[in-house]
């Protein structure tokens, strides 16, 4: 088992719940640099009724009033899917050193259909541009990451 795949099999279970819970599969994990879950965060943009209530902001919002910077350097965010160019931006200014990603941001507009309101760039592009290294692994386990969206992006 790689050193990721037991925390991507439970980002996507957090997905799942948030299907269950009527949002978008979408889920969010932290994980502390000695491999401790610190948080984790479902999309919950239907239920809030809040556009920007992506699990990684959920997430981030959390993360940053709860834990050190010295912690979120060393910490690992785990996403069901590539973050969007906000949630990427978010990730930058938390200062979470380590990015992990199921399905890639091209696959994920592939199996929901590319509208003209949607913003593509990829978080790699986003944290390409920042001031401050970011690792960024993925895509990883991406055809299990695609099966969260059978049925549709909802």
């Amino acid at each position: 088992m790689s050193i990721h795949e037991a925390h991507m099999r439970e980002v996507f279970s957090v997905a799942r719940r948030a299907r269950a819970h009527g949002n978008r599969p979408f889920g969010a994990l932290l994980v502390a640099g000695n491999g401790a879950i610190l948080a984790a965060a479902e999309n919950s943009q239907l239920t809030d009724g809040q556009i920007l209530a992506h699990a990684e902001m959920n997430l981030l919002h959390r993360a940053v009033r709860e834990f050190g910077a010295d912690v979120l350097a060393q910490a690992t965010l785990y996403t069901s899917a590539e973050p969007c160019a906000m949630c990427a931006g978010a990730i930058f200014w938390s200062g979470i050193g380590r990015l992990v990603y199921g399905l890639s941001g091209n696959r994920l507009h592939e199996l929901s259909g590319f509208t003209p309101q949607m913003l593509v760039a990829s978080a790699r592009d986003v944290l390409s541009s920042a001031g401050r290294q970011v690792e960024i692994v993925g895509p990883l386990f991406e055809a299990e990451a695609a099966s969260l969206f059978e049925g549709g992006v909802v």
